[in-house]
């Protein structure tokens, strides 16, 4: 792994000033808010054991005004800042004899090798450091992947956890008419922590360990892991007076198509500088050359890559894609719309790089309304399953003629013996609309398992969720597993992994998927059916990887991994050899998207759970979907059954 520092020419001549000047951050439409002081931890986070608050999350005034300073974003806040760095030793500024501090150009240095992603301190503010990070081995990239991931789980589980508190206090008509904020709390805790990543140097170029096309539900997490580290601003960059020779350097922006004279043709942008707008995103006075405008200005000027996510509009909010690099390549101050003088920057996407994520997700929502009119050749079946799942399974191969799935019956749901029916209990709630606190299933499982919107608060080794036993309706909130294929999918012939399955649109962290299914059997009758020949899947060598959604060990420090309700070693098998679902067409990862959690619904034999399927992460459509089987075959890395 390599690292280049960036500095900048010390006489450049911008571009005429505009006669008016204003100064204001391009604000996003529905921008989030500043983030707020971490608060204290909400008691009961353990619902296995009550908990107090770790001793290390006590907050002082001074840590709450120090995190209100983080986010003003203002020049008086980053003069103050940089002055304190620079008087304290702490922000790396090149003097005029420094031969790299006139030109952004690579250059070699033994003592800075690499950086550090991972939160190993508490910042007070970002690092004036501009770093390239480049020439990443195989299992450098693994590393910083698996890095992010972990990252965002951690964010996304506690930003989950922070609502279902927030929804515990509105119940409990506290705060009822206070608009809920788990996105910020759960960033606000996770700075508190030094847990946000690329805090200690600015990167230029590419996140280590961020891919094209990866999806952010909320604005905030782009701080988080460092894509975008302005909260508010469309542009982000290194102000002037923490540049080595007091000139901005843009490292990103973030393209919403909310601005009047915005062009976005995907591969060409057209962007409209910041500045002149009131409340409303009117323009209402000239640009003027400052700030992120020229910081924009020089970034094209010395050939800085800018990244670039696009803001892109979902049921009431947005979601965050990242799209790549692009360059800008020109730049002029013209009358706007309003009759107002705005800067305008061409970027242009630089080559050779993957498809960008919004186009995907834009095709996506295309191909799940007229898949054949998208794709008019390769499919073999709109519907897999038959109708035997609320939504169509896609049979798509493009690559040869192997057919398969076709030759074995679909079954939506796991087939148990009829013993397993006739052993456990067979009582259930007593509810008669919404479980709440007291409800017999939720004492079972020692307190809400999702959360309104069917999001798994986290992990557990078992859950019980309602069933034909209930009195409670078929909408309660603890029948979600139960109700069967979550998203649209489809089965793919792949060049790398055999068979593949993708979903048609986006997975939120922590949602359910669908079923594992197949014909159950004993350890009696799995001997059998393996001298037979046929395939078998073992439920009790897939990963707990449900221990990792939902823990927060590193934010609460005397949290306890769930180990209630228990569950005994599962000692049965799935028979995939007949009958199936598309679960058996998932391909084994040792990095994961997908888990298995362990649910009842229909009976209370804890000996013979439900496979149930949850997201282990926001997954992007039509990006394959993976588990980690426990064991795979060495050569291919896929489990070698059903491919």
């Amino acid at each position: 792994m390599g690292s280049s520092f960036v500095g900048v020419p010390e006489n450049v001549t911008g571009l005429p000033q505009p006669p008016l000047m204003f100064k204001q951050p391009k604000h996003e439409p529905m921008d989030e808010l500043p983030l707020p002081p971490p608060p204290p931890t909400p008691p009961g986070f353990n619902a296995d054991e009550p908990t107090t608050p770790s001793s290390t999350l006590s907050h002082s005034s001074t840590d709450a005004d120090v995190c209100s300073e983080f986010y003003r974003i203002s020049e008086m806040f980053r003069t103050a800042f940089t002055e304190c760095l620079q008087k304290n030793g702490d922000a790396t500024v090149f003097s005029e004899s420094e031969p790299n501090s006139q030109a952004i150009v690579p250059f070699s240095n033994s003592e800075n090798t690499g950086i550090t992603p991972a939160g190993s301190g508490k910042y007070n503010g970002r690092s004036s450091q501009l770093v390239r990070v480049t020439d990443l081995k195989p299992e450098d990239q693994r590393y910083f992947r698996d890095l992010i991931r972990k990252t965002r789980m951690l964010y996304d589980s506690l930003r989950v956890f922070a609502a279902s508190e927030e929804e515990k206090l509105k119940n409990a008509n506290m705060f009822a008419n206070r608009r809920s904020r788990a996105d910020l709390k759960a960033a606000a805790l996770m700075r508190h922590s030094g847990l946000w990543l690329n805090r200690d140097k600015r990167i230029v170029g590419d996140i280590p360990g961020i891919h094209i096309g990866d999806a952010f539900l909320y604005r905030v997490e782009l701080c988080v892991v460092g894509l975008h580290g302005a909260p508010q601003a469309g542009i982000d960059y290194l102000p002037a007076n923490l540049s080595s020779n007091g000139e901005p350097i843009a490292t990103s922006i973030i393209v919403s198509g909310g601005y009047e004279d915005d062009e976005d043709g995907g591969d060409v942008i057209i962007y409209t500088g910041q500045g002149g707008q009131d409340k409303h995103g009117r323009q209402v006075v000239h640009q003027k050359l400052e700030s992120g405008n020229l910081a924009l200005e020089r970034s094209m000027n010395y050939g800085v890559e800018i990244r670039v996510i696009r803001g892109i509009k979902r049921g009431m909010g947005k979601v965050y894609v990242y799209d790549g690099l692009y360059r800008i390549i020109d730049t002029w101050f013209d009358v706007g719309k309003s009759g107002f003088g705005v800067f305008k920057f061409k970027l242009v996407r630089i080559e050779n790089q993957g498809e960008m994520g919004s186009t995907i997700l834009k095709f996506s929502e295309r191909l799940r309304d007229h898949p054949l009119k998208v794709r008019p050749t390769g499919y073999v079946s709109l519907d897999l399953s038959r109708a035997k799942e609320k939504l169509p399974i896609l049979f798509y191969n493009d690559i040869d003629a192997d057919h398969d799935p076709l030759h074995h019956e679909y079954i939506s749901s796991a087939s148990f013996p009829t013993f397993v029916y006739n052993n456990g209990s067979s009582t259930g709630c007593q509810c008669s609309g919404v479980c709440i606190d007291g409800c017999f299933c939720l004492m079972k499982n020692g307190g809400d398992v999702y959360d309104m919107n069917g999001i798994l608060l986290r992990g557990r080794p078992l859950i019980f969720e309602c069933g034909p036993h209930c009195r409670c309706p078929p909408t309660c909130r603890n029948r979600v597993a139960q109700r069967g294929v979550a998203h649209p999918l489809e089965v793919f012939r792949s060049r790398e992994t055999g068979w593949g399955v993708r979903s048609l649109d986006l997975v939120p962290a922590g949602s359910f998927l669908c079923e594992y299914s197949g014909i159950v059997l004993t350890r009696e009758q799995a001997l059998v059916t393996t001298m037979n020949g046929d395939r078998l899947i073992h439920p009790g060598r897939f990963a707990k990887r449900w221990k990792e959604w939902g823990e927060l060990s590193k934010i609460f420090s005397d949290y306890l991994s769930p180990t209630h309700p228990s569950a005994p070693p599962l000692d049965f098998s799935l028979d995939v050899s007949i009958k199936r679902n598309v679960a058996c067409y998932i391909s084994h990862s040792t990095s994961p998207n997908l888990m298995v959690q362990l649910v009842l619904h229909d009976h209370n034999n804890v000996c013979f759970p439900r496979l149930m399927l949850f997201a282990m992460e926001n997954i992007p459509p039509m990006r394959e979907l993976s588990l980690d089987y426990g064991i795979a075959d060495e050569v291919t890395g896929k489990l070698a059954i059903c491919n």
